[in-house]
């Protein structure tokens, strides 16, 4: 058995191990175009590889996914996060839990998981070649045919493409060139950018829980909100351009964020807490009667935005004023004008068409022999461990069949 992997990342690595380990006596190919393997892992989760989600059920799991979930389902009860954690653990990396159930190397370094992985494919035999660029994968009578930029000709009788997302559809042409549809590529997971906003002054505060809409829209995310001196990101932004990567491309990234500061809460609510605290707070400066537990800069801001004197008692404004105040809380406002990649990790949604794979092996429907894993396909997931999790299970079922 002759087997090549296109793409030496997470998913290219996990498949050829896989591959390589379920059938010794094959020959496992993998043929990565730069000479970097494996850089999604290491600047991973700010360089500690959020590995993987302690969420344990697959049909939960799969509801982290704005594309890709319900194919996924399945996969996930062969494959999922129990078995990503011993299948590390099997070779000597235990992975631990944060309390919002990201899970990272115990080391704290990525590089854990790349020498693991490393390790691995030399363990198992997997041949690894950097600086293969294919050029083309043409079918034959029997297997493929792959020519590499420099003109060498490689045959194999299955090829893995885990050649991972790209941001123009070009990117995909030859995948294309062998009949597969390819679902237009457009960003996901970036923050909002606020060039004309002075909310980016407070550039390192947290909110949370904060919930983020966009006007005009069904779209709302709530979560920690991180104030960036770009804008806004965090688990509520990252969250919300996930699921709203396609409908986000359609404004050109233009368009109005609602902020609510205080999570779910409603006026109705915010009114309420406020008169219950009124004893408490109305001698207090209006800077310091923060009933609501803000970060006090961004609760300042939010005075200044509202035109309430910052050393006024709150027993003394008047009607109006709180009105004003209660409105920013829960009904914010902010232009968006622009994106920026969260933290160099690119995630695209789009790729392969996915009724043209079968999601038991991720195997091409058209063409026999030719298998997909890892972004190349049209799945993406939210922050926190779930576009990796896709990675090593497509990479699993796709080794697995491939030898098979």
């Amino acid at each position: 058995m002759n087997v090549v992997v296109i793409g030496g990342g997470a998913a290219g690595f996990f498949a050829a191990v896989r591959a390589a380990e379920l059938v010794p006596e094959a020959r496992v190919l993998l043929l990565e175009r730069t000479d970097k393997l494996l850089a999604k892992v290491r600047i991973s989760g700010g360089g500690r590889c959020n590995a993987t989600h302690a969420c344990f059920e697959p049909a939960k799991l799969a509801k982290h996914y704005p594309r890709g979930g319900r194919f996924l389902r399945k996969p996930f009860q062969r494959f999922g996060s129990r078995e990503t954690i011993a299948w590390f653990a099997e070779r000597g990396v235990s992975l631990k839990t944060e309390p919002d159930g990201r899970m990272f190397p115990t080391s704290n370094d990525s590089q854990t998981i790349i020498d693991c992985l490393r390790s691995a494919a030399q363990r198992a035999g997997v041949e690894v070649r950097c600086g293969a660029s294919v050029r083309d994968v043409s079918a034959k009578d029997k297997g493929f045919g792959l020519t590499l930029a420099d003109g060498t000709e490689v045959d194999a009788e299955r090829v893995i493409v885990t050649t991972g997302g790209h941001p123009k559809a070009d990117g995909y042409a030859w995948l294309a060139a062998l009949g597969h549809t390819i679902v237009s590529p457009v960003p996901s997971l970036f923050t909002f950018n606020m060039p004309a906003e002075s909310i980016r002054d407070l550039m390192g505060v947290v909110a949370s829980p904060a919930r983020v809409r966009i006007v005009g829209t069904d779209l709302e995310s709530t979560g920690p909100l991180l104030i960036t001196h770009w804008g806004m990101s965090g688990p509520a932004v990252l969250k919300l351009s996930a699921w709203g990567a396609r409908a986000i491309h359609g404004m050109a990234y233009t368009f109005t964020a609602q902020v609510n500061w205080l999570g779910g809460a409603n006026e109705n609510n915010v009114r309420e807490r406020l008169i219950d605290q009124a004893d408490d707070i109305a001698r207090k400066q209006a800077v310091n009667a923060d009933p609501f537990g803000l970060p006090k800069r961004l609760w300042a801001f939010l005075l200044d935005k509202a035109n309430i004197p910052a050393d006024r008692p709150w027993g003394e404004l008047p009607h109006h004023d709180r009105n004003r105040m209660i409105d920013i809380l829960t009904n914010d406002r902010y232009a968006v004008q622009g994106k920026t990649t969260f933290k160099e990790e690119f995630v695209t949604a789009g790729g392969i068409a996915l009724v043209e794979v079968d999601p038991a092996t991720m195997e091409s429907r058209l063409r026999p022999g030719l298998y997909f894993a890892g972004e190349v396909l049209d799945i993406d997931g939210v922050t926190g461990g779930f576009n990796f999790q896709a990675a090593w299970t497509t990479g699993y079922l796709a080794g697995s069949a491939a030898v098979q």
